[in-house]
């Protein structure tokens, strides 16, 4: 979420879709890039991008905002969780900013979800801050990144020591979706949105340039499902990242995590890159701690907004 209020301009349109065509999302994209570059934070979540693509999708809505003809920002609206109220995202290109667009757009989604919204300001940039205020939300949740060393001088990795009868393999495409989408969905049960992954989110996913299932680790016991850990490779940045780390209900407790995040962590430094990043809630002070133990430490925060109702 970017950009404050101002005074309205008179060139300002905003049209809402269901599904943008390929040079939409091209335009969407370069103006998502052009904003990253100049805020050093994506003001539109991997999720958010893969559902630029790909035709119409259950409860997606994108919000294109011209000014004279030109993209000048872009809102996504998905209403998706059956309790949770629909979240948020959204951009203004840098060049565009101090004109209203922020507030017009972010007025536009409150107006379209019903007044009842989620919004997140990736960052936490005080532009942002400002916006969610001016649109009368509030702070909900803030989703720290953490980031940690990897190279020769960095503290040394721990041994992956796994539970008894444990054993790991990578993920075969094609094989182990169903599997993985039923464990992924048992270990992010309360997460609202982790846990709601569908095939085609995955499938989204497995399509990317960066997907290697060498870096997809399963854990076993008696041939089930009982976690995983899939690392992610941003190459550009030279910088790796505990992507998806999840351990199903009664596995829990017994080190898995631990052992699971060693077996990523070693994998991305075996990989030559000199950190390694990740999320997590700031309200789960247990991953918190397992995850400083590891030698992690607060790099940005994301807040999430909302509405009072």
């Amino acid at each position: 979420m970017t950009d404050a209020a101002a005074p309205p301009e008179p060139g300002r349109q905003i049209v809402a879709l269901d599904e943008l065509t390929e040079e939409q999302a091209d335009s969407v994209l370069a103006l998502i890039e052009d904003a990253a570059r100049t805020d050093g934070t994506t003001a539109v979540s991997e999720q958010g991008r893969l559902q630029l693509r790909g035709g119409p999708r259950q409860g997606i809505r994108h919000f294109l905002l011209t000014d004279g003809g030109r993209l000048a920002g872009y809102g996504q609206l998905e209403d998706t969780d059956p309790v949770e109220a629909p979240a948020a995202e959204l951009v203004v290109h840098p060049a565009l900013r101090g004109r209203g667009h922020g507030r017009a757009l972010g007025q536009a989604l409150l107006n379209a979800s019903g007044k009842r919204i989620r919004v997140w300001a990736h960052g936490g940039k005080s532009a942002a801050r400002h916006l969610a205020q001016v649109l009368g939300l509030t702070l909900f949740r803030e989703l720290r990144q953490l980031r940690r060393p990897l190279g020769p001088q960095a503290p040394p990795l721990p041994e992956a020591v796994l539970p008894p009868g444990v054993t790991v393999r990578t993920f075969s495409p094609g094989v182990d979706d169903a599997a993985w989408l039923a464990a992924n969905a048992a270990a992010f049960a309360h997460h609202p949105e982790q846990g709601t992954l569908t095939q085609r989110d995955l499938d989204d996913r497995l399509a990317q340039p960066w997907f290697d299932p060498k870096g997809f680790f399963l854990a076993e016991r008696a041939g089930k499902l009982v976690g995983f850990h899939w690392t992610k490779i941003h190459a550009a940045e030279r910088l790796g990242e505990v992507y998806v780390l999840g351990v199903v209900p009664g596995a829990q407790g017994g080190g898995l995590g631990k052992a699971l995040t060693a077996i990523g962590l070693r994998h991305l430094a075996a990989a030559g890159l000199p950190t390694a990043m990740l999320y997590v809630d700031a309200d789960n002070p247990a991953a918190l701690a397992v995850y400083e133990g590891l030698g992690f430490s607060t790099h940005e925060v994301d807040l999430m907004y909302r509405t009072e109702s």
